[in-house]
C-alpha cells in the first residue's frame, strides 16, 4: 500500500494505482472524457490534468502512477486553469447544437462545460465539419461532435475483440471512422453509445424519440440468454423508449449485448397479440377473457374426461418467467398429467433418470476471471452468449487457455489454443480421446462406468493437445454449450465432460440456452414420473397441448414434427405476446400474455442467481400477465392452490422462500452408459445447426433494427471446400438440401470453419424450418 495526499486528505491505495484511482477512492471528482475504468489508458483528452507537488506542469490523473508520499490537488488554481484551457480547446470545433442533440441532458461535455467553460468563445475562425459514417442499423453518427476521446476505438478492440473503428489523420483533421466500406457488426456494438461522452454516437432506434429528463427509469432483467443481464428500462407515456445497462460486476459488469439493448423494439410490433382469440367454425374471433378462458378450461376438462390426463401436455418456453413456469406445471399436475417440458430444442433425454438438481454453469460467473484452463464443448460461444464470451476474452488476456471440441470453428475473437474440429457424430469419440489422454497425463484411472468405452477409442493429435493443456493447468472448467445440449448424445457428452473435470479437479457446467433454463428445472417444468418429454409428446401426438411463449416453427428441435403434432391435436392453446403466422393455422385459442416489460417475474440465471423484476409499463391492450392467466385458468378448472394475489407469492411458493441463489437445487450431473451413435440412415452430410443471435426468441425475431444487422442475414448452407467439392457445388450456388423431413433451397457458402462432412444450416428461421430436426443427415445437390 502507498500513502498519498489528495486535496489535503491522506489515504492509502494499492501499489500500481493511478492518481485517478486514488481520487475516486478519496471522493474527489476529477473531470475526464477519455478515461474509463474498463478500458486501457489513453490520456488523450487531457481534461483530467491535476497539480502534483514538485511536478513542473499539471499531469493527467488517469495516466500518472501513485508514488509514496505524493501530494495532489485536483481543484487548485493551477489545476482548474489547466482544465479550463483544455475545455476551451475541446469546444473550439464543437457545434452549438445541444438543443437537437440526442445526448442533451446526459452529455459529459455539456456538464463539464458549465463548470470549466467560458460563457463565450474566443475562437472566430470557421469550424471544421466531419462527414457522418455508416456504422449499421444500430448506431447513429454525428461525427462533427466527436472530441476524439477514442473510447469507442478502445472498446471495439479490447472488449468486443475486433478493431472495427480507428482514428485516421492528425491534429484537428483527426477522425474516428470504420474501415473502408465496413459497418460495426459486433454483437456488443451498442456499448459504444454509452461510452461516447458526447453526441457523436447515439442510438439509431431511439433517435429523436424522447429526452432523457422526460423518461422514467426502472430496473429490469434481460429475458434473452442465461446470463440475466441487469437493465435500466427508460419509459415515456407507458412506452419503452430505451434500454441501458444497470451495472452489476457479478453479472454483466457495465455492458449489454445488442440483443438485450435493442430487442425492446418488438414490444410495439404489429404482430402483438392484444386480445384473446378463439377459433370457432374454422374462423378466428376476438373474444373477452372470460369467454376465452372458459373455452380453454372446458376443452381441457373434456379432453381429460374423455381421453385421460395423459392425453394433455404442456410445452413451456425456457424464456418464460419462473412464476409462469411454476403455475403451468402446477396446472398440468393438477389435471393429473406429468407431460411437462421446457427443453424444447433438446433431442436426448437419456440422462433424465439419473440427473439430480438443475443443470447450471458449475461456477459463479465472476469466477471466470480466475480460470487458467477452459474446455468448451459444442458451442457458438460468441453469438450464443455474447457477454460470457466477453468475460472469457478478458480472462484469456490474463493467461486463460481455451480449448474447443465441436463441428464449428468460427472466430470467437480470442485465442483458442487447441481445437478438435469434428463432425457432431464424432464428438463423443473425440471427447473420449481427451479423457483417455488426460487419464494418462495425470496418472488417474478412468471411472469404471465409462472405462471400457474410453479404452476402445483412439487418441487424435487434437485430443492429445487438449489433454496436455488441461493437465498443465491448476484451475480448470469444462462447459457444454447449446450445440452440446441439443446434441443427439447430449447426456453421453456430459458424462465425458464430468470425467474430464474430475481428472483435473475442475468444474463442469452447462452454459444454458435461455433466461430460465435453470429456473425451469428448479420449479419442475420437466416431466415427472411417468411423464413424457417434449420429443415423446411430439412423436406420438397428444390430444391437447398448452404452449407457453413458444412458436412451433422456430423454438423446437424439429419444426416439421412439431407443426404436424399440433395440427393433429384436438386442442392447442397458445399463450404468447405475438400472433404467430403458424399458430393461426394450428392453434384453437391464442391468449395474449405480457412480455417481461409488462409483468412482474423472476429469472434464475446460469449461476443459480435469483433475479426478480417488476413490470415497467402497463400491459398493451387486453394483454394480461401470464401468471394471472394461469392462476385464473387453474381456478376455472377447480384446482387447489391457485389463490395468488401477487407474483411475489407465486415465486415464494416455487422457491420455498426468497433466496438469492438456489444453490441447494443445483447439480445436473448425469450417469449414463456410453454407446456409439447409431448409424444415420441415408447417405449425405451431417447437419450442424446454430440458432442465430437474432432468431433465438420471439422478441428478437421481431425487433426491426436487429433484423437489419449482418447477424440476422438469411441462413446459408455453409460447408468447407472439401465438402463442397464432394457434393459438387460451388460457392454462391443455389443448392437443394434434403432431409428425411423435407426439402429447402439455400445459397451455398464455402466456410473453412465447418468440420469435414458437415453442412452448417441455421435453425429457428422460416427458410430452414422445412428441414425438420436440428441434427441428422442431409443431402446436398446443386440447382
Amino acid at each position: 500500500m502507498l500513502e498519498i495526499e489528495i486535496d489535503g486528505k491522506v489515504i492509502q491505495v494499492n501499489d500500481g494505482s493511478t492518481v485517478m484511482d486514488a481520487a475516486t477512492q478519496a471522493g474527489s471528482y476529477v473531470p475526464h472524457f477519455c478515461y474509463h475504468k474498463k478500458l486501457s489508458i489513453a490520456a488523450n483528452c487531457r481534461m483530467c490534468l491535476v497539480q502534483v507537488e514538485k511536478a513542473p506542469k499539471p499531469l493527467p490523473a488517469c495516466a500518472t502512477p501513485v508514488t509514496n508520499g505524493m501530494k495532489v490537488w485536483t481543484h487548485s488554481e493551477a489545476a482548474v486553469k489547466a482544465q479550463k484551457g483544455v475545455m476551451e480547446f475541446l469546444l473550439i470545433n464543437h457545434p452549438l447544437d445541444c438543443p437537437i442533440c440526442d445526448q442533451g441532458g446526459e452529455c459529459q461535455l455539456q456538464d463539464l462545460a458549465v463548470g470549466y467553460g467560458d460563457s463565450s468563445s474566443r475562437y472566430q475562425e470557421e469550424k471544421r465539419v466531419v462527414l457522418n459514417k455508416n456504422l449499421g442499423s444500430l448506431v447513429a453518427t454525428d461525427m462533427t461532435r466527436c472530441i476524439n476521446c477514442t473510447r469507442c476505438v478502445r472498446f471495439t478492440q479490447e472488449i468486443a475483440g475486433e478493431m472495427e473503428l480507428g482514428q485516421a489523420f492528425r491534429g484537428e483533421h483527426a477522425e474516428i471512422m470504420p474501415f473502408v466500406e465496413k459497418t460495426v457488426d459486433s454483437e456488443l456494438s451498442g456499448n459504444i453509445i454509452d461510452l461516447c461522452p458526447v453526441g457523436a454516437l447515439t442510438s439509431k432506434p431511439f433517435r429523436f424519440s424522447a429526452r432523457t429528463w422526460e423518461m422514467s427509469r426502472r430496473k429490469s432483467v434481460s429475458p434473452h440468454d442465461s446470463l440475466g443481464s441487469n437493465l435500466i428500462v427508460q419509459v415515456k407515456h407507458d412506452t419503452v423508449k430505451r434500454v441501458l445497462p444497470l451495472e452489476n460486476e457479478a453479472i454483466n459488469e457495465c455492458w449489454l449485448s445488442d440483443k438485450d439493448r435493442f430487442a425492446y423494439e418488438a414490444l410495439g410490433s404489429d404482430e402483438r397479440l392484444t386480445k384473446p382469440m378463439i377459433r370457432q367454425g374454422g374462423e378466428w374471433q376476438e373474444v373477452d377473457w372470460q369467454t376465452a378462458l372458459e373455452f380453454v378450461a372446458n376443452g381441457l376438462k373434456s379432453t381429460v374426461r374423455e381421453q385421460g390426463a395423459q392425453s394433455v401436455g404442456a410445452l413451456l418456453s425456457p424464456h418464460a418467467t419462473l412464476e409462469e413456469l411454476h403455475l403451468a406445471q402446477k396446472l398440468m399436475r393438477g389435471l393429473g398429467s406429468e407431460n411437462i417440458d421446457s427443453r424444447l430444442r433438446q433431442a436426448d433425454f437419456s440422462g433424465d433418470a439419473s440427473r439430480s438438481g438443475a443443470p447450471w454453469l458449475g461456477m459463479p460467473i465472476a469466477e471466470v476471471a480466475s480460470l487458467n484452463r477452459l474446455l468448451v464443448v459444442g458451442s457458438f460461444l460468441r453469438k450464443d452468449h455474447p457477454l460470457l464470451a466477453q468475460r472469457v476474452r478478458q480472462a484469456a488476456k490474463r493467461g486463460l487457455r481455451v480449448s474447443y471440441v465441436g463441428p464449428n470453428a468460427e472466430d470467437w475473437l480470442l485465442p483458442v489454443r487447441n481445437r478438435a474440429l469434428v463432425a457432431p457424430g464424432k464428438m463423443l469419440a473425440e471427447l473420449a480421446g481427451v479423457v483417455k489422454a488426460l487419464s494418462l497425463a495425470v496418472s488417474k484411472p478412468v471411472s469404471g462406468a465409462i472405462a471400457d468405452y474410453v479404452a476402445a477409442v483412439a487418441i487424435s493429435p487434437a485430443a492429445q493437445a487438449i489433454a496436455d493443456d488441461l493437465a498443465a493447468g491448476s484451475s480448470a472448467a469444462v462447459w457444454l454449450g447449446n450445440l452440446a445440449a441439443q446434441h443427439p448424445q447430449a447426456a453421453s457428452l456430459q458424462q465425458l465432460a464430468q470425467e474430464i473435470a474430475r481428472l483435473v479437479d475442475g468444474r463442469v457446467g452447462i452454459i444454458g440456452e435461455a433466461a430460465n433454463s435453470v429456473g425451469a428445472h428448479v420449479v419442475g417444468a420437466v416431466p415427472g414420473a411417468g411423464g413424457r418429454n417434449v420429443a415423446d409428446m411430439l412423436d406420438k401426438p397428444l390430444a391437447a397441448y398448452l404452449v407457453l411463449g413458444a412458436e412451433a416453427e422456430f423454438d423446437f428441435a424439429d419444426a416439421v414434427k412439431t407443426r404436424t403434432a399440433f395440427e393433429q391435436a384436438g386442442l392447442v392453446v397458445s399463450l404468447g405476446a405475438f400472433r404467430s403466422v403458424a399458430a393461426l393455422d394450428y392453434a384453437d385459442a391464442m391468449l395474449p400474455i405480457a412480455p417481461f416489460t409488462e409483468t412482474a417475474g423472476t429469472f434464475v440465471n446460469c449461476e443459480g442467481r435469483v433475479q426478480s423484476f417488476y413490470g415497467v409499463v402497463k400491459p398493451l391492450g387486453e394483454t394480461r400477465p401470464g401468471w394471472k392467466v394461469l392462476r385464473v385458468l387453474g381456478n376455472l378448472l377447480g384446482l387447489d392452490g391457485f389463490d395468488f394475489a401477487k407474483a411475489d407469492e407465486v415465486c415464494v411458493e416455487a422457491l420455498g422462500g426468497s433466496p438469492e441463489f438456489v444453490s441447494e437445487r443445483l447439480g445436473g450431473l448425469v450417469d449414463v452408459p456410453l454407446s456409439s451413435q447409431p448409424a444415420a440412415e441415408g447417405k449425405g452430410f451431417e447437419r450442424v445447426a446454430d440458432i442465430p443471435l437474432y432468431f433465438a426468441d420471439p422478441l428478437v425475431r421481431r425487433a426491426p433494427s436487429l433484423q437489419k444487422t449482418k447477424d440476422a442475414a438469411a441462413p446459408l448452407a455453409r460447408m468447407n471446400a472439401a465438402t463442397a467439392a464432394a457434393s459438387g457445388v460451388a460457392d454462391g450456388q443455389l443448392v437443394r438440401l434434403r432431409s428425411a423431413a423435407g426439402v429447402v433451397s439455400l445459397t451455398a457458402r464455402v466456410d473453412e470453419a465447418v468440420a469435414d462432412g458437415c453442412v452448417r444450416v441455421a435453425g429457428a428461421h422460416q427458410s430452414t424450418a422445412g428441414l425438420g430436426p436440428l441434427s441428422g443427415v442431409i443431402s446436398v445437390e446443386g440447382l
